[in-house]
């Protein structure tokens, strides 16, 4: 089997890269708010970088694993713990049937990644699982995950060699810059519109899920008002209503919008967006669309290179005994290796 889900947390859904190819039938693509961690994730316990896993917001979830397997946590730390120890984060992990997996609330970032060597065993539906809640398809049912929900493992890897880690990013406090290319509709704005998105900050308000992430801040101005002709809409692009309020649509965009577009985030930033929660402040830095290729080309080399250095055979560990030991109220793994000369 896999597991079963003891307390689903906020919003747990399982995704993978994405749905596309259906968005002339309104079918938003989906897919992972911060690829890098979902990517790294994936890598981390012997996966292709884009298999299913689990995304979880602000508060993650309780899996009580039935069969072993290699897991791995990245992407905002919920303060995971595994059997009531903390469980290491950017780091392959082997869980055994019985044991406990819980996330907490998100103590920096928005969307912790959790992924389990060989996937997990849900029906594609158009080629992907993953979950487009808008759209109720894919994943678990076309929904998130509930209480009692029992998944299963496709091709579980118990015996993957460890150890396995990956550098832990920095996901940005409580500001960030985030760097767009203007356009397409960026000649809709005044002079002082353009500056004014480009130059003062915006806070990320409630309104903030997988569709769209709607800012507050100074008003961007347009020459008229904000409505268009409906055209195509792409995730990262950044419309503005008549309100002169920004708002950054994500995953599960809607695939057509009426509202001016002022810019796009690049895609080398939409994991920093995906990591934000209410009350973050964003600033926006313009590039060319050769410098967001260039950004793009680095950042997907550097999942590559992680990729090839993981598939590399892994050296022996030294067989030790595993002890809990507790100092001052706090308890601690502690592992005593025996070395033989």
């Amino acid at each position: 089997m896999g597991f079963v889900t003891e307390d689903p947390g906020v919003l747990t859904t399982v995704q993978d890269e994405g749905r596309y190819g259906y968005e002339q039938f309104g079918m938003s693509p989906a897919g992972p708010m911060d690829l890098r961690a979902f990517r790294t994730a994936n890598l981390l316990v012997g996966n292709p970088m884009g298999e299913s896993a689990l995304e979880a917001t602000i508060l993650g979830p309780a899996l009580r694993f039935d069969q072993d397997n290699t897991i791995a946590l990245t992407g905002a730390d919920m303060g995971p713990s595994l059997n009531g120890q903390p469980c290491p984060m950017y780091q392959a992990v082997a869980v055994k049937a019985g044991d406990l997996l819980r996330l907490g609330a998100a103590k920096t970032g928005c969307r912790a990644y959790i992924a389990f060597a060989g996937g997990l065993d849900v029906p594609p539906v158009m080629g992907s699982r993953a979950t487009a809640l808008q759209n109720k398809v894919g994943g678990f049912q076309g929904r998130r995950l509930a209480k009692g929900d029992a998944v299963g493992f496709r091709a579980p890897d118990p015996a993957l060699p460890l150890p396995r880690t990956a550098p832990i990013p920095d996901h940005g406090g409580n500001e960030v810059t985030i760097r767009v290319v203007l356009g397409p509709q960026d000649d809709a704005f005044t002079r002082e519109g353009i500056d004014t998105f480009l130059g003062r900050p915006y806070t990320v308000s409630k309104d903030f899920d997988r569709m769209g992430c709607r800012l507050e801040g100074p008003v961007i101005q347009h020459k008229t008002d904000g409505n268009i002709i409906s055209d195509g809409m792409v995730t990262g692009a950044i419309q503005v209503s008549t309100s002169g309020q920004p708002i950054i649509m994500l995953a599960e965009r809607q695939t057509v919008g009426g509202y001016t577009k002022i810019a796009a985030v690049i895609s080398a930033d939409l994991p920093l967006v995906g990591q934000r929660k209410t009350g973050d402040r964003i600033r926006f830095q313009a590039v060319s669309v050769e410098e967001a290729h260039r950004l793009w080309r680095a950042f997907d080399r550097e999942l590559k290179e992680l990729g090839a250095r993981l598939a590399q055979p892994q050296p022996a560990q030294p067989i030790g005994t595993t002890y809990k030991v507790t100092v001052n109220g706090r308890s601690y793994q502690v592992q005593v290796v025996k070395h033989t000369s």
